[in-house]
């Protein structure tokens, strides 16, 4: 069975290419270019529904260019071609092209290279170690340039900045005063609920006083309060400066030689501790508010009482343990707030990505440095 497409020509003389069918043979004749793609493809087409497996023959091939040559390859498969291409009426120039192209079209996939789960795992934590270490160089680096700025403005009264520093005071500590105080209260209720629950089985409810009191004056107060502002505030001091850095006004504050870090840092840094051994103090009382209220009406632990046990067995120290984390929180939030801002790029999505940041770094580093200072405490006896 032979069937043949005839070699016919262009009004400038061109040779069209065509196809040649004998048997299992197929011969290309005639130039396969990109001018004469429609035909070539309408006469590819239906030699492709109409054959299985052909074999190529480049005997008669004029003239080839990457658009006949990827019609080929669709129609005979990548396989028949590159085994075709030692014919020696085939120029090397043309072998080169359609071994690229139907290389380039392959449609086997390689091999999936074998991956060692242990390699893998490694070069995952590396990776993870490498992007922390990156991180927390940064942080150094950031408060390092923070505390030169401070030292260097505070025996220079000229440069202080108080409008910006009251401004970020009543952001930071009057605003945040009523949900603080709500949240320890609720939480030192809770303590006092799961504390008589607990000490009721060994007919030592009276030590309620002792565990709500001793929790929140070292523990509850600041954490909460920390927590809390690291949610509200650090989230806020990102997104205030990364959209002035989308807004190229960090850049103007640059070009005014003004110091961004002096304009903008230091006056959060400081209002933030300020605000925040306030904020403390208060969710310690909110709290032990919440347990004097509980013993009160479930324990019958009068509010005299409750004040006279905390007075009698809670020493100033605790107090002091408490109130003293208070400003290393606040310095850590502002500082990790700003630098999240100032990293943010040009775009609405890192603002959103950089805030997230800012809120997770912040709470994992208060409650990281919680926990060491509470085991360096506990072995220091204090």
């Amino acid at each position: 069975m032979a069937i043949t497409s005839g070699l016919t020509t262009t009004k400038a003389g061109e040779p069209v290419g065509s196809l040649e069918l004998s048997g299992n043979t197929v011969t290309f004749a005639g130039d396969w270019t990109l001018a004469h793609y429609p035909a070539l493809n309408r006469q590819v087409s239906q030699f492709k529904a109409e054959n299985a497996s052909l074999k190529p023959e480049f005997s008669r091939l004029g003239r080839l260019d990457t658009a006949g040559a990827s019609l080929m390859v669709k129609m005979l498969g990548a396989e028949p071609v590159l085994a075709a291409l030692e014919q020696p009426s085939l120029p090397e120039a043309q072998q080169a092209l359609l071994k690229a192209v139907a290389e380039s079209m392959c449609e086997s996939a390689p091999a999936p290279a074998t991956v060692n789960p242990l390699l893998n795992m490694l070069a995952i934590t590396g990776e993870k170690v490498t992007r922390l270490t990156r991180l927390l160089w940064l942080l150094s680096g950031f408060i390092g340039q923070t505390l030169s700025t401070l030292f260097y403005i505070l025996p220079r009264p000229k440069r202080w900045r108080f409008t910006p520093f009251v401004a970020a005071v009543h952001d930071t500590g009057l605003n945040a005063l009523p949900i603080v105080a709500l949240l320890t209260f609720l939480v030192g209720a809770v303590v006092a609920f799961l504390g008589a629950t607990v000490l009721e089985d060994f007919g030592a409810t009276i030590y309620t006083v002792d565990l709500v009191a001793f929790s929140f004056l070292r523990e509850f107060g600041v954490l909460l309060a920390a927590i809390l502002l690291a949610g509200r505030t650090a989230s806020a001091f990102t997104a205030q400066i990364g959209a002035m850095k989308v807004n190229e006004e960090l850049d103007a504050i640059r070009t005014l030689g003004l110091n961004p870090v002096e304009l903008l840092v230091v006056p959060r840094v400081l209002a933030m501790m300020v605000s925040l051994p306030v904020l403390t103090f208060v969710g310690m009382m909110a709290g032990m508010v919440g347990g004097a209220v509980v013993c009160a009406l479930a324990l019958d632990i009068p509010p005299s009482q409750f004040m006279a046990i905390v007075e009698r067995d809670i020493a100033l120290k605790h107090f002091l343990v408490g109130i003293g984390k208070a400003p290393v929180f606040a310095f850590l939030i502002a500082v990790i707030g700003c630098l999240e801002g100032f990293k943010v790029s040009g775009s609405a999505q890192s603002v959103g990505e950089h805030t997230t940041s800012s809120v997770v770094q912040s709470i994992f580093m208060v409650i990281l440095l919680d926990s060491v200072a509470a085991l360096f405490f506990m072995e220091m006896g204090w």
